[in-house]
């Protein structure tokens, strides 16, 4: 008995852990629509943000906030806490709409028979773009929808009304925005699911670049047609649609649209790809330049092949000596005479940039560390290329002289020595005898 007790309050702790981290509303905003015919006889919509909850519970809940219109879901086999658990609400964005399904009517598998839907779309996205999930809603009503423009004729929502509703399908991305490399394999995530099985769903993938849209993947599972490449056919069976693109190109760069249709509904996510590749970073000595002082010596940075056009080149020079010291260190002085190329348009698109000056060696720079940064959207952090500057005093004419009189008094002073050797040698020839 006490195991069982035991058994039973372990699981109360960890359903009220649960509980702790599981969202239990969400503050959004519910943009409403007033569709109208102005003076001019053309069709005008204004939208009109309102105060809204989205709640999670059971029918009949008490609102969280009487102040505010009440989106209260209840339970359903898709539950939307679950891309929420673990955040605070002030990391999602929410935002609620209305949803036309522009006259069509179809009897949605889990409603009654007598009843009919009116449908909202509920999107909650990441603050730091990591997800974006957009759901349809369904709040059953009793009454007809009103035709194919029923969004002339949305019925009213108070204020303080409360819509109990169900989620009907969601459709999520944990890639809402790409940084791509040129050349990299890139996977754009795309996933759905329907709170109903065996729907007749079409999926399609768009590409769109500069107003020209491309249509890279369909499939419809009604006629089990099946066009373009892209999408794993075995995960889409369970849901996943995600694209992988095999190699980027600069011509990838675009937005793919990751479109789901399950009549009456159609809804599509919106994947921003922009390709950014980092430079390469050379300069044109070595770590280490020696020079004698009043030398001239041109000194570049070459950043290559980068993406996009954006980057910035900073040169600077300090001690190294105190460079890794924390308290009191002088900063780098940026050198302002540094001049800067045109941009270079490689064949692949990329740019490059060289940034130059031309170094006066002077005794007071000699040991001093001279470094160039590059800064580009791709990088994190800068790259940074360095050389230690060595600056040797000049030889002065004195030493020359002195250096030039002792060469020459050495060829004397040996010149007479070889005469006096010479001579001897003579003398000593002489004295023999035959």
């Amino acid at each position: 008995m006490s195991l069982i007790l035991k058994i039973l309050g372990f699981l109360y702790l960890c359903l009220g852990v649960r509980c702790v981290h599981q969202v239990s509303w969400l503050p959004c905003q519910f943009t409403d629509e007033h569709v109208f015919v102005n003076n001019e006889g053309h069709t005008e919509t204004q939208l009109i943000h309102r105060e809204a909850m989205l709640q999670f519970g059971q029918k009949g809940d008490a609102p969280v906030n009487p102040n505010a219109i009440t989106f209260l879901i209840t339970g359903s086999k898709l539950d939307l806490r679950r891309y929420s658990d673990g955040l605070d609400a002030d990391q999602l964005e929410c935002e609620l709409r209305r949803y036309s399904t522009e006259g069509i009517y179809v009897r949605w598998p889990i409603q009654e028979a007598q009843e009919y839907n009116r449908w909202f779309t509920c999107t909650l996205r990441h603050s730091k773009d990591l997800f974006t999930v957009t759901s349809f809603l369904r709040h059953p009503s009793n009454q007809a929808p009103p035709g194919q423009q029923d969004y002339r004729s949305w019925p009213a929502i108070e204020d303080r009304e409360i819509l109990t509703t169900t989620v009907a399908m969601v459709i999520k991305t944990l890639t809402p925005s790409v940084k791509a490399g040129l050349g990299s394999q890139q996977k754009l995530h795309c996933q759905f699911a329907v709170d109903h099985k065996g729907p007749n769903v079409t999926v399609e993938w768009h590409m769109q670049h500069r107003g020209e849209r491309t249509r890279l993947f369909s499939h419809n599972s009604r006629l089990g047609q099946t066009q373009g490449t892209g999408v794993g056919l075995r995960s889409l069976g369970g849901g996943d649609v995600t694209y992988t693109l095999p190699f980027t190109k600069m011509s990838s760069e675009g937005t793919y649209i990751c479109s789901i249709s399950v009549m009456p509904l159609s809804v599509s996510l919106d994947i921003n790809l922009n390709v950014e590749e980092p430079p390469r970073v050379s300069l044109n000595i070595g770590p280490t330049l020696s020079l004698q002082e009043g030398g001239e010596q041109k000194v570049t940075c070459d950043a290559d092949s980068y993406f996009p056009l954006d980057v910035e080149i900073i040169w600077y020079v300090q001690d190294p000596a105190v460079s890794g010291q924390r308290v009191g260190t002088p900063l780098p002085r940026v050198l302002e005479t540094v001049l800067l190329s045109s941009h270079k348009h490689n064949q692949d698109k990329t740019y490059s940039l060289t940034a130059f000056f031309y170094l006066q060696a002077s005794l007071r720079d000699s040991g001093k560390q001279f470094t160039c940064s590059v800064s580009h959207r791709s990088l994190r952090v800068p790259i940074r290329k360095s050389f230690i500057l060595t600056v040797e005093e000049p030889t002065s004419w004195m030493f020359y002289f002195t250096v030039g009189f002792l060469m020459v008094a050495l060829a004397v002073v040996l010149c007479v020595l070889l005469r006096y050797l010479d001579s001897a040698r003579k003398k000593s020839l002489q004295k023999k005898p035959y």
